[in-house]
């Protein structure tokens, strides 16, 4: 990842976040894919109205799918209105593809989307990352450091 995609990222009036990826996750390796939506499903992700809770990717075919991912369905939508919970294909290069459905194959990984964004041409893009669970005590690391980073602000705040 480049310093002008961070910037892309930063910039996207639009961010949604699988907050407990990390909590539950080690992510090994990242990728910016597309996704092909249908319909009223980019206004719904414009106005906010999805989510990344209990999502995950499969690969079939050698097409890579994300499963459980919830866009709402369009307020100002007729009856051309979308399904919210459905499998969206997402858009990477065949290379990207056979590299993680290989490494998704060894027991313990899996394929994670992080990020939802809209991209400097108004595309919505998906961050995925190939993901190791984490296992109990390294949650309680995690959660230990975020208390402890919590604290050290308090501190920096006080002086």
């Amino acid at each position: 990842m480049n310093k002008t995609e961070l910037e892309i990222r930063k910039k996207s009036p639009v961010q949604i976040r699988n907050k407990k990826a990390s909590f539950e996750y080690h992510f090994i390796d990242t990728f910016t894919a597309g996704i092909v939506l249908t319909g009223t499903e980019i206004k719904s992700i414009r106005a906010g109205k999805a989510s990344l809770v209990d999502t995950f990717c499969i690969i079939t075919r050698g097409e890579i799918w994300v499963q459980g991912m919830n866009i709402s369905p369009y307020f100002y939508g007729s009856y051309a209105n979308h399904e919210s919970r459905r499998l969206r294909k997402l858009l990477l290069k065949k290379r990207e593809i056979r590299r993680l459905e290989s490494e998704a194959k060894t027991p313990g990984y899996t394929i994670i989307p992080t990020l939802i964004f809209i991209d400097e041409n108004g595309r919505a893009k998906v961050d995925i990352a190939l993901c190791r669970g984490k296992k109990e005590y390294d949650k309680r690391q995690t959660l230990k450091e975020k208390e402890d980073r919590r604290e050290i602000d308090r501190a920096m705040k006080h002086y």
